[in-house]
């Protein structure tokens, strides 16, 4: 009986996940008993960080912008404008920056790591490896596994600032609220945590965005076809993978009431 094309595909992605869990076991074990090539490492930092900051940049400002001209006119109907500012940076801190900025970096650079080591395994490089005694998870998994966990938090703490400076903008300039007051929310609103949550994230994120482009590469099969797959796939399941992490930490800092840091502490 021939399985249909639906539960071969699911079977194909399970498989790959699969893959992906015991990828992610073995780069880290190499990473702590192996040796990181810097050159490799320093090229995939330029390439994660830098060439994806300007877009980071732009959507960040653009967020907040927006975020702003959804909250600050209802919270003016209340009297309640003074607390734009704070609202905006916990919105931001918290989920948009981080979530923003894997996405960003999952359609830009996620794609990229399973086209290119795709193209590598269709076109037998993979082998040619292996013939010179070189391990590909250390010459290729590990250099992107460490740029997309040091990248990702540092862009999504740029996009928070850039995003909190679109916000004043809009906040001053569109409906009257003063900068002084503005920030002054964000004293009150804010604590350190509501800050260092989004890093945290980054790194989760990073290291999913970094693991699934190289395993979906990895594993790729069938040529040309096989690499474009691969890549649309491997884009699909960070996103899926971002998102559902994200909802699971976001439950485990801030569940309940009160700050995440209390929470965290009891």
């Amino acid at each position: 009986m021939t399985q249909s094309p639906i539960l071969a595909e699911l079977s194909s992605w399970l498989r790959r996940s699969g893959q992906a869990i015991l990828l992610l076991g073995n780069t880290s074990f190499q990473l702590f008993t192996g040796k990181i090539d810097g050159r490799n490492t320093s090229q995939q930092l330029m390439f994660v960080g830098p060439a994806s900051l300007p877009i980071t940049l732009i959507t960040a400002a653009v967020i907040g912008m927006i975020f702003t001209i959804q909250v600050a006119r209802e919270f003016l109907a209340f009297g309640a404008g003074s607390a734009v500012g704070g609202i905006l940076m916990l919105a931001l801190g918290r989920e948009l920056c981080p979530i923003m900025t894997a996405v960003v970096v999952a359609g830009r650079v996620g794609s990229a790591f399973a086209a290119e080591i795709g193209t590598m395994r269709v076109t037998e490089q993979i082998d040619a490896l292996y013939m010179l005694n070189t391990n590909p998870v250390e010459y290729l998994v590990i250099p992107r596994l460490l740029a997309c966990c040091i990248m990702v938090p540092t862009l999504s703490v740029l996009a928070l600032v850039t995003g909190m400076m679109g916000g004043a903008m809009i906040s001053s300039n569109v409906y009257g609220i003063a900068n002084q007051v503005f920030f002054e929310s964000i004293q009150t609103f804010v604590t350190p945590w509501d800050i260092f949550c989004g890093p945290i994230k980054g790194i989760v994120f990073g290291v999913l965005i970094a693991i699934i482009g190289c395993n979906w590469g990895l594993t790729t099969r069938g040529g040309a076809k096989g690499v474009g797959e691969s890549t649309t796939a491997a884009v699909v399941t960070s996103l899926l993978a971002i998102f559902v992490s994200n909802f699971l930490m976001s439950w485990i800092m801030f569940q309940g009431s009160g700050s995440g840091a209390v929470l965290m502490g009891n």
